[in-house]
């Protein structure tokens, strides 16, 4: 009878390549020092926090009367609105006739009179090139 692995008894895993009571104190000392970094940067967060200036007031004496002078660039405050005063803006720009460049000329008209020119006169198109022989 051919023997099993569990039966030889020659076999065994090596009991002195690895220190698990070094590993575990390791990831204990990771740990731990995770801790303190977590409650060191609390701490500092709470005293920023407290420095800050109250709201409402000025940083600098000198910065009174300046406190509308926002940094660009700007949120909108109301973005849906504005979308829709754009889309406002485009199509009434698209439904009417108009001056886009009076020195040069050019004009502009409403879509659809532009697509039914377009019918009528067709789309540019290069000439057809004639094959040679040879």
């Amino acid at each position: 009878m051919p023997q099993g692995p569990t039966d030889n008894v020659e076999v065994r895993h090596e009991e002195s390549d690895v220190n698990i009571r070094a590993i575990f104190g390791f990831g204990a000392a990771l740990v731990a020092v995770g801790v303190v970094v977590h409650v060191l940067v609390l701490l500092l967060f709470n005293f920023f926090d407290a420095r800050a200036t109250p709201q409402g007031q000025a940083a600098y004496p000198l910065a009174v009367g300046q406190e509308d002078h926002r940094p660009e660039p700007r949120l909108q405050e109301h973005p849906r609105e504005d979308l829709a005063a754009l889309r406002d803006r485009e199509d009434e720009a698209l439904r009417s006739y108009g001056w886009v460049d009076r020195n040069g000329g050019v004009v502009r008209i409403p879509i659809e009179r532009a697509m039914a020119l377009t019918l009528e006169r067709g789309l540019p198109a290069r000439p057809a090139r004639q094959e040679t022989t040879r």
